[in-house]
């Protein structure tokens, strides 16, 4: 009883990472009174992140993705791999950038630009550290619409794949990848499909097991890799 109420209670630990030393004393300041935050390091770039997450053991790694030695797309994918209970929230000057996609492919959990509020810097720490995604759904829908349209395209056979074979998905869970990967929440798709929304979790949950991805960031961008959402060109402007 004791240790389940002390794990409830304990801080999230954090450390900061980005270049400019300006930044991080800034997010510091932010995060010192948020009574469920602790910065436990601060580094100045990608490898001295590494470095020190290993160190510290962070749950949360606060990532900007720009930076010298080691970028944080590339810091990322090492965190992934090498401490994957250590979550990532990348960040980015901008939210239309193609290096926040690849940061989410890496194994970030989750994005924020920096010029998100205080309250919406410390719940997305709170997000990524419960196992969720911090990337609202239909922004990261436009996010990597653009990348896919800008970017390299995808290789022919990979794009022309049939979606309803891949890793074995039933019908229901390609739909439910589907109207995911369209930046519908989980009740959207529950009333889309008629089913309840913890039908709709257990869907998801098998969904990401199947595509071997760690949250919704990923399954969207395999539901776009794969060819399963088609890219659609953006309308004139008003």
């Amino acid at each position: 009883m004791t240790e389940a109420v002390t794990g409830a209670t304990d801080p999230i630990r954090v450390l900061i990472a980005d270049d400019q030393p300006l930044v991080r004393r800034g997010l510091a300041l932010i995060l010192g009174p948020a009574p469920s935050v602790t910065v436990v390091a601060e580094a100045e770039n990608g490898e001295q992140a590494v470095a020190l997450a290993a160190e510290h053991r962070p749950d949360v790694v606060v990532m900007d993705i720009r930076m010298p030695v080691l970028d944080g797309v590339a810091a990322t994918e090492r965190l992934a791999r090498d401490l994957p209970e250590c979550r990532v929230l990348a960040l980015s000057t901008f939210d239309m950038d193609e290096y926040v996609v690849a940061a989410l492919r890496a194994g970030a959990c989750g994005f924020l630009p920096k010029d998100s509020s205080p309250e919406e810097l410390v719940a997305a720490i709170r997000t990524v550290r419960s196992g969720e995604a911090a990337v609202a759904p239909r922004l990261l829908t436009r996010l990597i619409s653009a990348y896919v349209r800008t970017g390299p395209a995808a290789p022919r056979d990979r794009r022309q794949a049939a979606p309803e074979t891949v890793a074995g998905l039933t019908p229901r869970e390609v739909e439910v990848w589907r109207l995911l990967a369209t930046g519908l929440d989980n009740n959207e798709i529950a009333r889309a499909m008629e089913i309840s929304v913890s039908t709709v979790k257990n869907y998801i949950t098998s969904v990401f097991d199947k595509l071997a991805v760690r949250d919704r960031a990923q399954a969207v961008i395999a539901a776009y890799e794969s060819g399963l959402v088609e890219v659609r060109q953006p309308a004139d402007a008003d």
